[in-house]
């Protein structure tokens, strides 16, 4: 702990305390889905850099691209000049975008994704206003912090209140498809004005919201009610794109056609990158300029997503990330059944998007207890991040890339960490 210790205390000296971490651990090196701290401390990595590291830490393809690209050059800025890797992933996005005739520019966050989705909506549109979800997380600018449908921590002290920025329930947090369609015609009808209204924006798997998907018959409604008003639909992606859910992109289980789609976090495989790939029409109605930054698609970041776009394909992570999602959501299922495991409540796997809500005894959820499994896990030896509309989740994203040894050792220790400890009683 020696130098964990000295790290904490530099951390107290430099580092705002609103830029906070999960687990108090600092990492000295990493490996496929391994982390080792800096006092020689291993865990089996169930967070990925919150679904970042799809390929796992330092996949060899990444690796080498990074490294040719470097050897080129790191920095030109796409504003002054072009380069081939912007375009190549463009090219890339474009090929899978779930729509015809598509068109992409690159960013550097997340948040930064999402601003610019919005940007352009309005600007095709001619029209202000947003409707976003209960439960949703977009990112912590203002507008994206206006987007997102949580309050602690994103917005505790601070309301990022936008003009034209409306929430309607997400069906799953207290409302089924029905009533959050019915929800939808009273915002109509009281609030925003369908021919007011530039977008819809919906995580099609909400991340930050507890791994709860969209029902389908409610994506099918929402691209009807967008198609007869002229409204732009926005798919989120950045949490749940680059194969986590089974497919590339998780809105294809559904079968619609979005109009834009935001990505990022594991786009990059590991270094900041992001983007939006929409309809031609859509995302040509900006003016020149109107979209980019200085270091919006940098060169080493797209060599780097270029790596992760053909391992997708070439390692068969697709249909990886279902064989994972289904082992996880096997033995934790199973576990319920089991004497001990009262705080495993309700458990919901899309392709290795898995989470179960955590539960105190009476069945209600709880905060606490989840924040206790989390903190008893890492000293066990895995790492995972809690999460959901009232901090009661427990979400697991393992890489992709984890083999079945590793899968099996890190479900382990989350298991014993959720199990009740045995009292004098109680039979062992």
């Amino acid at each position: 702990m020696i130098e964990t210790e000295k790290l904490t205390a530099r951390r107290a000296a430099a580092v705002a305390t609103s830029a906070a971490t999960t687990h108090p651990l600092y990492i000295a090196r990493a490996s496929g889905a391994e982390l080792w701290d800096v006092d020689g401390r291993r865990y089996v990595d169930f967070a990925a850099g919150i679904a970042v590291l799809n390929l796992g830490h330092g996949h060899p393809a990444v690796r080498a691209a990074i490294e040719a690209q470097l050897a080129a050059y790191a920095h030109v800025a796409f504003p002054v000049n072009g380069y081939e890797p912007y375009i190549a992933v463009c090219e890339a996005l474009n090929a899978r975008a779930p729509f015809a005739d598509a068109r992409s520019a690159l960013f550097t966050t997340g948040a930064e994704a999402v601003e610019n989705a919005i940007k352009v909506a309005r600007i095709a549109t001619a029209r202000l206003g947003v409707i976003a979800f209960s439960g949703a997380f977009h990112g912590r600018t203002q507008l994206a912090a206006a987007l997102s449908g949580k309050i602690a921590p994103l917005r505790t002290g601070v309301q990022p209140l936008l003009q034209g920025v409306v929430h309607a329930p997400f069906p799953g947090h207290g409302t089924d498809t029905e009533g959050a369609l019915a929800s939808l015609d009273e915002i109509f009808h009281a609030a925003l004005a369908p021919d007011q209204t530039a977008a819809i924006i919906i995580e099609p798997v909400q991340g930050e919201g507890g791994f709860v998907a969209a029902p389908r018959e409610f994506m099918l409604a929402l691209r009807r009610l967008c198609d007869a008003h002229g409204i732009v639909l926005i798919a989120d992606e950045i949490q749940s794109g680059f194969g986590r859910t089974g497919r590339f992109f998780a809105i294809e289980h559904h079968d619609i056609e979005p109009d834009i789609i935001a990505v990022g976090k594991a786009i990059g495989g590991g270094l900041p990158l992001a983007g939006i790939v929409g309809r031609a029409a859509l995302m040509n109605a900006a003016s020149p300029g109107a979209l980019g930054g200085t270091f919006a698609g940098n060169p080493v970041s797209c060599a780097s997503a270029l790596a992760v776009f053909d391992t997708i394909e070439r390692e068969g992570l697709m249909a990886r990330a279902e064989h994972i999602g289904a082992v996880m959501r096997n033995r934790i299922e199973r576990a319920r059944t089991e004497p001990g495991f009262t705080a495993i409540g309700a458990v919901r796997q899309n392709g290795a998007m898995v989470a179960f809500d955590v539960v105190d005894a009476p069945g209600r959820i709880s905060p606490a207890r989840t924040a206790e499994i989390a903190a008893r896990a890492r000293e066990l030896g895995v790492l995972f991040l809690p999460c959901g509309y009232r901090s009661s989740t427990i979400r697991l994203s393992a890489p992709l890339t984890i083999d079945d040894a590793l899968l099996d050792e890190g479900i382990g220790h989350l298991l014993a960490a959720t199990r009740a400890p045995v009292t004098a009683d109680e039979p062992a």
